[in-house]
């Protein structure tokens, strides 16, 4: 106990008082049908400057594959090429404005149309890089060097998706699927400038990506940016790291992830991601953790650390289940991983996500690691009991009207349970005229918490056609929201100033 108390004081991280924005960076507004690491993020960053803002929270920024999550990305450490701003390479050179500027990226300014993105800004991209070829960039050089870890495999693995129309890699040959050396060395002999694309795209990404990250810091933004639990099972870590997952000899998943039913769905969560071979990574010093926590401490300022209660025990869910119910609870890491973790990366600066079925264990754990929990505002009114309501938590904690995975508040307000939506009137006090999104907003910006976040659709006062994400639905409207130029106003930005300033979180 004696050594876990010591622990605990060295975890503590300190975090001072104030607020920010949740909005992922797709949602940015712009010209080619995508939000882009370009003038609206820099627009961006001042918006929340003007509103007095400390922190901008987004989703993972991976490369998304087939329904578009940000929480299954092809590779933990490669940024998503859709990112990519299309002017910013017109000024380096490499892109005229004639090659883009008329191409159909999505009509509709308030969705980001996948399909239209994929097919045209991929050829987009690639055009940059024909031309970025031809003169030999030192820098693209040593970035590859610096991340020869993970880039080799990850820009194969892409080459390998493209050469095998997009398949997953556990469809793919024999000799590729089971990573054979000699196959391996034939096709990057034989596709090398395929491969090489897929450096150059990931260059060109962290160079934006820096760029916007240092000109946030020297505003006094902090970016906090999400790291998700696990991996998707099509994805260069699963193709690359098989070994540290729960697999059966032909590589295919003994058990998946999801979560048991809670608030969001009746027959729990089915995610399908595969489960980490835990036993395995504790006798190597949870390796593949400790190096992905360390490039993502590099990327952000503060890590949400997704689904923080896995770590204790997660809910693994026999492969072939079509719902989540079936699933079982087994013991995670536990304390193990974060002392190991301290031990070899030090204090990181880490908001746990500990939303969902908790347990005594994972308050326990939480303790132990010393990082603040989440708490969500639109959880808060089921029971007069929840341990959601602002009154019933204390500082340390970081408070959010609602996540990526909520409705609106206005929208929640139109469909959320009658007795819920009551309580929450006459506890929050709300009223039509202040607005029941600036009446959340105040509940949470005049809490104890350390941090308030809502999202931008909130502070926009957006119905249910504006939620980012359903959970347990696939497709449709699902990651696609989208503001407009006009929706980032000085007017906004005053109203969330002032707020902002009335609950000291200035």
């Amino acid at each position: 106990m004696h050594e876990d108390k010591v622990d605990l004081k060295e975890r503590i991280i300190n975090i001072k008082r104030g607020s920010g924005i949740l909005m992922h960076v797709t949602s940015l507004p712009g010209d080619y049908g995508i939000g882009t690491l370009g003038k609206e993020a820099y627009r961006f960053v001042d918006f929340l400057k003007k509103a007095g803002q400390k922190y901008w929270q987004i989703l993972p920024i991976g490369p998304t594959g087939y329904g578009n999550s940000p929480y299954q990305s092809f590779c933990s450490y490669a940024g998503n090429p859709y990112l990519i701003d299309l002017d910013m390479l017109n000024e380096k050179g490499l892109l005229k404005k004639s090659e883009y500027y008329y191409i159909d990226f999505g009509q509709n300014k308030r969705r980001v149309d996948f399909k239209k993105i994929t097919q045209n800004k991929m050829l987009i991209l690639r055009k940059a890089y024909e031309r970025f070829k031809i003169n030999e960039d030192r820098l693209c050089g040593e970035f590859r060097c610096r991340n020869r870890d993970w880039i080799e495999d990850y820009a194969i693995y892409m080459a390998l998706k493209n050469t095998y129309g997009q398949r997953p890699w556990y469809l793919w040959p024999k000799d590729i699927k089971y990573r054979k050396q000699n196959a391996l060395d034939r096709f990057k002999r034989d596709h090398e400038d395929k491969v090489n694309f897929w450096v150059f795209l990931q260059y060109i990404f962290f160079s934006q990506w820096l760029g916007i990250k240092a000109y946030a810091n020297n505003k006094g933004i902090q970016i906090i940016g999400d790291v998700p639990i696990y991996t998707a099972y099509d994805s260069m870590d699963t193709w690359a790291n098989w070994d540290i997952f729960v697999l059966d000899r032909n590589r295919v998943p003994k058990i998946v992830s999801g979560c048991p039913p809670d608030a969001f769905s009746c027959t729990g969560q089915l995610w399908g991601n595969p489960i980490y071979n835990w036993r395995l990574l504790k006798r190597r010093d949870y390796d593949w953790w400790i190096k992905r926590l360390d490039i993502n401490r590099k990327l952000f300022d503060v890590i949400r650390l997704d689904h923080f209660r896995g770590f204790e025990a997660y809910w693994a869910i026999p492969k072939g289940e079509n719902t989540a119910v079936n699933g079982k609870w087994k013991k995670g890491p536990g304390k193990d991983f974060f002392k190991v973790l301290q031990k070899q990366l030090g204090q990181i600066p880490i908001i746990a996500e500990n939303l969902g079925f908790l347990t005594p264990e994972v308050a326990q754990l939480l303790e132990y690691a010393g990082f603040p929990g989440m708490n969500v505002l639109l959880f808060a009114f089921d029971t007069k009991n929840s341990p959601y309501l602002p009154h019933k938590y204390g500082k340390k904690c970081v408070e959010y009207t609602g996540t990526h995975d909520n409705d609106t508040v206005n929208g929640w307000i139109k469909t959320g349970k009658e007795s819920a939506v009551d309580y929450a009137v006459k506890y929050l006090k709300l009223s039509k005229k202040e607005g029941y999104n600036w009446g959340f907003i105040r509940g949470v910006w005049s809490s104890t918490a350390d941090i308030a976040i809502a999202q931008m659709q909130d502070f926009l006062g957006l119905d249910s056609w504006a939620r980012m994400n359903t959970p347990s639905t696939f497709g449709g409207d699902n990651w696609r929201w989208r503001m407009t130029e006009k929706q980032m106003s000085d007017e906004l930005a005053e109203q969330i100033y002032d707020i902002t300033d009335l609950y000291g979180r200035l």
